[in-house]
């Protein structure tokens, strides 16, 4: 399946079920956000003509999706933009978001305090889709 396709969301989302904030970790940390919140990846330069796609891993109700596009009334939320060589290496466990970040290859906007209180339920998250790597075209 294609990296970022409609197929690769719904494996994607296939991998979250039954993923909960609470189970990853996550003790209240996002009271803030009152549990509900997004986190978008723009990704410049998809293949195979250089198009821009925005993904987006949308949190509530105890429950996680990712849905192409940005839902706006998901909550508070962060948009993360990045080339997509980075995205590519990052989904296959090339790449950490925090080498990237630090490297300045990773450009972040909206609530920061959330994206780092959200980061035991994203840690859970990349564990779960580890295996779409494999059975992905970059």
């Amino acid at each position: 399946m294609q990296f970022l396709s409609d197929e690769w969301v719904a494996a994607f989302n296939d991998a979250l079920v039954g993923l909960e904030p609470e189970l990853a970790g996550v003790d209240g940390s996002l009271a803030a956000a009152g549990g509900r919140f997004r986190v978008t990846q723009r990704v410049s330069g998809v293949p195979p003509d250089g198009r821009t796609v925005e993904v987006t891993l949308v949190v509530t109700e105890g429950r996680a999706a990712l849905d192409l596009g940005t839902p706006e009334a998901a909550g508070p939320g962060v948009v993360v933009a990045l080339a997509y060589r980075d995205a590519a290496a990052m989904s296959r466990g090339d790449l950490s978001p925090a080498e990237a970040l630090g490297d300045g290859r990773i450009k972040v906007r909206g609530d920061l305090s959330l994206l780092v209180a959200s980061q035991p339920f994203l840690a859970a998250a990349a564990e779960r889709v580890a295996g779409l790597a494999p059975g992905t075209t970059y």
